[in-house]
């Protein structure tokens, strides 16, 4: 053991800037193992009232994970806070469509700050899922939504038939997950370039 006598205060004064650099390095370490990570970090956020939008929002993760090797993680707006966007990369956000209107939580998250980020939208409406109807409901629903909302330049955007249920019997049902399923491998190559 040396004693305070013994060793040299140049030796002390370059000890004590080394301890005090080894925090900065530490967070700068950090720092750029959190943009690794986010950089093939998904979330995936919707809302949905009769189950079509999370069905989509879970068959979307499932291409993601299996196919491209992301980490996604969902979050259901209507049970769950919206989580830190500095975490992610990627985002696909989703939203019902009930009586010409896309879900207000859906619409909420769309307000969040997605600069240098990745953005896909889809909505899920009844319209959306009769060949006859898809375009206009497309352009209704997903794209003149994202028109409020400037400051995103979307990487995706869909629309997916849906579902209605009053009192909890469906009304009608023109989920068709396959759609989806495409959908979210184009997305995946977008999102792993």
């Amino acid at each position: 053991m040396l004693s305070a006598q013994a060793v040299d205060p140049k030796t002390i004064r370059a000890l004590f800037s080394v301890i005090a650099a080894a925090p900065r390095q530490r967070l700068k370490n950090l720092k750029e193992a959190s943009r690794e990570m986010s950089a093939n970090k998904t979330l995936i956020a919707y809302q949905t009232k009769s189950g079509a939008t999370e069905e989509y929002a879970r068959k979307i993760a499932d291409v993601l994970r299996s196919k491209f090797q992301l980490e996604v993680d969902l979050v259901d707006l209507e049970k769950q806070k919206m989580a830190d966007c500095s975490l992610y990369q990627n985002f696909v956000i989703g939203g019902g469509v009930r009586a010409g209107k896309v879900y207000d939580k859906a619409l909420k998250c769309l307000e969040n700050k997605f600069e240098g980020k990745r953005v896909a939208f889809f909505v899920s409406a009844g319209e959306a899922g009769d060949p006859k109807t898809y375009a206009s409901a497309k352009a209704k629903f997903a794209e003149n939504t994202l028109t409020r909302y400037p400051n995103i330049n979307p990487i995706g955007l869909n629309a997916f038939g849906g579902r209605m249920k009053i009192l909890g019997k469906s009304i009608f049902n023109n989920v068709d997950l396959s759609k989806a399923e495409a959908w979210a491998e184009e997305l995946g190559k977008k999102f792993t370039q």
